[in-house]
């Protein structure tokens, strides 16, 4: 009986140690993945505990320039106030108290609403009735590269990412149309229901478009992967490509004669990629494309649309042909695929984009630092090397050409998709690439959303502006 007893006390004392260690386990796991989202949560009331006692910190520019900060009133009233206006508006959100939070203003909003300050200096304001004032969010952004690019966007719709190749830190991330968020309460009815517009999306992140020839890239790797001798590949371009009852023709019916691999991709050849298209697998493609991400969550700390790519086993020719060229039923963000073309720059390795380079107290002193690190290896080192080779040649004798001759050496890719309009064919302008190709050094990504195509490819000049801008080219 006694020899029972103690095996049932045992399997009772292993049970209690199991619930223990998993519970144990579930919060190392909640502090380390869920804790900072519950208490960004707009609807965790302890944030308004937090906002009684603490002036929310300050956010700035990896050079300390303000780009966001809380400021006082003789009155005691508080005012958050936005000195660039709308130039950093979907990047750093807006924080109201009427209509909420978002940008970073809401990813670090426990940051913000958290204070450093030195002891004897809390123990002050506390004698004295005071708030203490929150912790600054000292981000990667860079204030005047991110002026040069709204300000060479202009009044177009799109957006622009610029970011550093080998750590992953965005530099600038600007989006088009903008808003004002010292206005945010006062607009916000306004701003809701402007649809055709639609200001308040982050294009860069949230908005998917077709993305016209840059899906060459992906498209390039998997021919690479299935077929070894892809060197060997030749098309004859008459302009124009038949197969069935589908015609597919080149930009402005340019017939570029015998091509390889390498021509077809600088020459951005319509027809050579659709008949590429012909020759893929279809779940290896799929494969591919889910790989470097498509239909998969994205490393982001913004809110972020996902990639879609729906080619299956069910795909007809047709549509292959469509897909392969990057007119299919992809879609895509400019994010995307500045992910794709900074794995490219590394090697294949993408690392980890990211917007906080620190935080520190209002004093300056630092509490915490990111570093770079690697998010996931989307290819091999000799398909980006491949790749790479590739996207110089675009831009050494093909659709980027305006790039060439500059003290910067650029890689990238040009693309136009096409979709209709209730008022005629629109375009969306492409282009993706990154500088000094042998140590690679910015990655951007440029989409110009819904031209007539009258004044040729827009995304090109539009990268040009920026990086003269960035290498100080007169």
């Amino acid at each position: 009986m006694k020899k029972f007893q103690n095996k049932e006390f045992a399997r009772v004392t292993y049970l209690f140690v199991a619930l223990f260690l998993i519970l144990m386990a579930y919060i190392v796991y909640f502090n380390i993945t869920q804790a900072k989202t519950l208490v960004n949560s707009p609807y965790n009331i302890r944030q308004n505990a937090f906002a009684e006692r603490i002036i929310r910190g300050s956010i700035t520019d990896k050079n300390g320039t303000v780009l966001a900060e809380t400021q006082v009133g003789e009155d005691g009233q508080e005012q958050r106030v936005y000195p660039f206006g709308a130039i950093f508006a979907h990047v750093l959100g807006y924080s109201n108290d009427d209509v909420g939070k978002s940008g970073l203003e809401a990813v670090e909003n426990s940051e913000l609403l958290t204070s450093n300050a030195f002891f004897g200096e809390k123990l002050l304001d506390a004698f004295q009735g005071k708030k203490n004032q929150g912790d600054t969010v000292v981000t990667t952004l860079d204030a005047n590269l991110q002026q040069a690019a709204y300000q060479a966007l202009g009044e177009n719709k799109g957006a622009i990412l610029v970011m550093e190749a080998s750590t992953g830190k965005i530099l600038a991330m600007v989006s088009g149309p903008s808003y004002d968020p010292n206005q945010i309460a006062n607009e916000w009815s306004a701003l809701n229901s402007n649809h055709e517009n639609s200001p308040l999306l982050n294009r860069a992140t949230q908005g998917l478009y077709a993305p016209g020839s840059t899906f060459k890239l992906l498209t390039a790797l998997e021919y690479i992967r299935e077929y070894p001798d892809y060197a060997q590949y030749s098309y004859f371009c008459e302009g124009a490509i038949q197969y069935q009852d589908i015609t597919i023709q080149c930009f402005d019916h340019t017939a570029h004669g015998l091509e390889d691999l390498r021509s077809s991709f600088a020459n951005s050849c319509n027809s050579s990629f659709a008949n590429i298209g012909l020759l893929l697998n279809r779940e290896s493609y799929r494969k591919t494309a889910e790989e470097l991400l498509f239909n998969h969550k994205l490393p982001s700390v913004l809110d972020y649309s996902k990639g879609s790519f729906v080619v299956d086993n069910t795909t007809s020719d047709g549509e292959m042909m469509m897909t392969a060229m990057g007119q299919g039923n992809t879609l895509v963000s400019p994010y995307h695929m500045a992910l794709i073309l900074q794995s490219v720059a590394n090697g294949g390795t993408l690392m980890e984009p990211y917007l906080v380079e620190k935080v520190t107290n209002h004093t300056g002193t630092e509490i915490r630092k990111n570093v770079p690190k690697s998010y996931k290896r989307l290819m091999s080192s000799e398909e980006a090397f491949q790749l790479k080779e590739y996207l110089k040649a675009v831009v050494d004798e093909g659709t980027a050409m305006l790039l060439t001759g500059q003290p910067y050496t650029v890689a990238g890719k040009t693309g136009t998709a096409e979709y209709s309009m209730t008022d005629g064919e629109k375009m969306h302008s492409w282009f993706v690439g990154f500088t000094n190709v042998d140590n690679p050094e910015l990655v951007i990504s440029v989409l110009i959303e819904g031209y007539d195509g009258n004044d040729g490819a827009k995304a090109v000049p539009i990268a040009k502006q920026i990086l003269d801008f960035y290498y100080s080219v007169p």
